[in-house]
């Protein structure tokens, strides 16, 4: 016990905790930026999938700090504004629209399953892989019209009457989580109900009041259609 706690010291010397947006010294989210976060809209994409911000300035910096400098403990944050934001309706379960193998491989995780996992521990749901991705290419990189083709899926066969949460972390074309909700419904899921952290389309925001007056959205999140 001791020496874990020199170790943790001494690692704590070393490695002093940052702002996981700007890289500030102290918490995980520092206050500049949490301001900031909470100045952002909140969107709906014209597919009917509800986004917690923009991708754009502190929002896009959490998620690409979560995808590509291997700070986790963004999806903490993310997460906790997903549901704080957009007034999240009863599900039975939460899923993630899963990244390509090769992706998962490099980064040693997959970002959209560390949300979801988050979200649904505070939504108080159990978390559970419902989804598997075909072989193909990842979705980033990719020119509009080849991501409008979206990834394919195979869903696990559920029990009946499921209401299901389907998460992702960035929706561009809207292409993945519609691919995925298909599967879902064909597997059999009765609902599910679409969220993403952020949207690159530029849309409306959600409700009537800006982020900083009203962190809750004024509607609830869309149902995909069977």
């Amino acid at each position: 016990m001791v020496v874990s706690g020199l170790i943790s010291g001494l690692l704590s010397g070393l490695f002093p905790s940052r702002c996981a947006a700007c890289a500030a010294p102290g918490p995980t989210l520092c206050h500049r930026c949490r301001f900031s976060l909470a100045s952002a809209g909140q969107l709906r994409t014209p597919e009917g999938i509800a986004a917690a911000f923009p991708f754009d300035g502190v929002a896009r910096e959490l998620i690409v700090a979560l995808k590509f400098r291997h700070r986790r403990c963004a999806a903490d944050v993310l997460a906790a504004q997903m549901v704080r934001r957009l007034q999240l309706a009863p599900v039975d379960v939460v899923t993630w629209a899963p990244t390509s193998s090769r992706r998962v491989r490099g980064r040693g995780y997959d970002q959209a399953e560390v949300i979801a996992r988050a979200v649904a521990r505070r939504l108080g749901v159990p978390c559970r892989r419902l989804l598997y991705r075909a072989h193909g290419s990842p979705q980033t990189g990719k020119s509009r019209s080849e991501r409008l083709a979206g990834p394919r899926f195979r869903a696990r066969r559920p029990r009946q009457g499921l209401t299901v949460l389907l998460v992702d972390d960035v929706v561009t074309t809207g292409a993945t989580l519609q691919s995925a909700a298909d599967a879902l419904l064909a597997a059999g899921v009765a609902h599910v109900e679409l969220a993403a952290v952020a949207s690159t389309q530029r849309r409306p925001p959600v409700g009537l009041l800006p982020a900083w007056a009203s962190s809750i959205a004024s509607s609830g999140p869309v149902k995909a259609r069977s």
